[in-house]
C-alpha cells in the first residue's frame, strides 16, 4: 500500500491487534456469528512517520448507518459549547453572518452551540439515523459523505469548518482536505479536534485503535497532509477529552502567524521521539503485557465469583475486549445510556448490552470501557462505590497540566 498523507510505500508493521470486527456493528441476537472480521494492524510510514492502518473497511459499511450519538455524554457536549464560544469570541467576534460547516455533524450537538450563539450552521453527516435525529432537533443537515464533489456542489464558503473526531476516519483523505481548502472563506479558520497519538502511546490507549479510525495523527506528520493542500496549523492546544485531544486551528497558507504554544507541543513530540518507529514497537510491547495483566484481573474476579459488567459500550471497548478475548464469561453485560444500543450484542465478544437508567442492581465490578469519561463515570456513581462496589479503569490517563 501506499501512505495515506505522502505516497510512500516505505511503511512498516508496528501494531497487530490480530482479525477484529469492525467495532461499530453492534448485533440483534439473530446476528450473532454473522460479523465479518478484518485485519486490525498499524504501519508505520518512513517517509512522513505517520502510523495509519493497513486495512481499509469502506466507509459505506462504517458510517452508512451507525449507532453512536456525541449527545449522550454530558462532557462531551460540555466541550462542544467551550469550542462553539472560543471561536465565536477568538476570531469572528465582530463579524455578522457568521457561518459554519461541521463534518460528521452527528446528532447536531456541536451545531446547536453554534445556532444558540446566532450562527448560520449546516451539518454534514454520512449516518442516516443520526442526520435524521438532527434533523429532527433542528440542525439543517446534508445526508451525505463530505468530499470536494460535494464542496462544488454546495457552492458555498464558511467563516468556519469543524471537525470533532471524523478528521482520522477519512478513506477519501485527499478529497475531504481539498474540500475543506474550497469551501473555507479566505479568513476562515478550520477547527479540527483530533485524537492526539502522542497522548494514546503515553496513556497506553490501544482501544483508540480500531477500524474507524485510519490515521493516528502527531502534529508533525497532520501538517504533511496540510502542506499538500495548502493549509497550515497556526495553532492547537492539548485538550482532556477522550484521554486527550489536540484543538488545533488552520487556515490557509500564510494567512496566519503560527503560536508559540503550538511550536512547543511540536517541541516535545521531536524530544519524545513521538514520532519515531521505536516508539510504536515499545507500545506494542506494553500492548501485549496489559492482556496479560487485564485477563488475570479478570480471571480473578471469575475465581472468586464476583460479578463483573462492563460500564459503557464505547466503540473502543470492542478493540479492547477483542484482543484480551473478554467474553461474557467473564463481563457478563454492558451497561450503556445510549438508546440506540438497547437489547444490541457487542460485536466479535457477544456481550449483551442493558440501558443504564433501568438497572435495580449492581455488580461487585465496574469494568470500565468508556474509561475517558472517568471523572463524569466516578462522580455519577458514588452511591456505587460507597456501597462497594469496585471500578476498574483498564486504561487510566495521566492527568493533564
Amino acid at each position: 500500500m501506499m501512505c495515506r498523507i505522502c505516497d510512500s510505500t516505505d511503511l512498516t508493521p508496528v501494531i497487530d491487534l490480530g482479525s477484529q470486527p469492525w467495532c461499530n456493528n453492534f448485533l440483534h441476537r439473530e446476528e450473532i456469528g454473522t460479523e465479518p472480521f478484518y485485519p486490525l494492524r498499524v504501519v508505520y510510514c518512513k517517509g512522513c512517520g505517520t502510523a495509519q492502518l493497513d486495512y481499509t473497511v469502506k466507509k459505506e459499511v462504517m458510517f452508512g448507518d451507525h449507532t453512536y450519538l456525541s449527545g449522550v455524554t454530558k462532557s462531551l457536549s460540555a466541550h462542544f459549547a467551550d469550542i462553539a464560544s472560543e471561536v465565536g469570541d477568538r476570531f469572528f467576534a465582530q463579524v455578522a453572518n457568521r457561518c459554519v460547516l461541521d463534518i460528521g455533524s452527528n446528532d447536531g450537538t456541536q451545531l446547536k452551540h453554534f445556532q444558540r450563539a446566532g450562527w448560520d450552521v449546516l451539518g454534514v453527516e454520512s449516518s442516516r439515523t443520526t442526520a435524521a435525529l438532527a434533523v429532527q432537533g433542528g440542525v439543517p443537515t446534508v445526508n451525505e459523505f463530505f468530499n470536494l464533489d460535494l464542496v462544488t456542489r454546495l457552492d458555498r464558503k464558511f467563516h468556519v469548518i469543524n471537525a470533532a473526531g471524523v478528521f482520522f476516519h477519512l478513506e477519501e483523505l485527499h478529497s475531504v482536505t481539498e474540500g475543506i481548502r474550497e469551501a473555507l472563506r479566505d479568513d476562515g479558520v478550520f477547527v479540527v479536534q483530533f485524537l492526539y497519538m502522542k497522548r494514546i502511546v503515553e496513556n497506553n490507549a490501544f482501544d483508540q485503535i480500531y477500524h474507524e479510525h485510519l490515521l493516528y495523527y502527531n502534529l508533525r506528520t497532520i501538517q504533511t497532509l496540510l502542506d499538500r493542500h495548502g493549509l497550515e496549523m497556526f495553532d492547537a492546544y492539548l485538550s482532556p477529552i477522550h484521554g486527550g485531544s489536540i484543538i488545533g486551528f488552520v487556515s490557509h497558507k500564510g494567512q496566519r502567524q503560527c503560536s508559540a504554544r503550538l511550536e512547543q507541543l511540536r517541541l516535545a513530540e521531536d524530544r519524545d521521539g513521538s514520532n519515531e518507529m521505536k516508539t510504536y514497537v515499545d507500545f506494542a510491547d506494553r500492548i501485549a503485557a496489559m492482556k496479560i495483566e487485564n485477563l488475570a484481573f479478570l480471571d480473578r474476579c471469575k475465581a472468586g465469583h464476583k460479578s463483573v459488567w462492563g460500564m459503557g459500550a464505547p466503540v473502543k471497548g470492542n478493540t479492547m475486549l477483542n484482543y484480551f478475548g473478554a467474553g461474557p464469561d467473564r463481563i457478563q453485560q454492558l451497561v450503556e445510556k445510549n438508546e440506540l444500543r438497547r437489547g444490541l450484542y457487542s460485536p466479535g465478544m457477544h456481550i449483551p448490552i442493558v440501558i443504564e437508567r433501568e438497572l435495580t442492581t449492581a455488580p461487585n465490578v465496574y469494568y470500565v470501557l468508556a474509561w475517558n469519561f472517568k471523572k463524569e463515570i466516578l462522580a455519577n456513581n458514588q452511591h456505587l462505590i460507597d456501597q462497594g462496589v469496585e471500578f476498574f479503569f483498564p486504561v487510566d490517563p495521566t492527568e493533564l497540566t
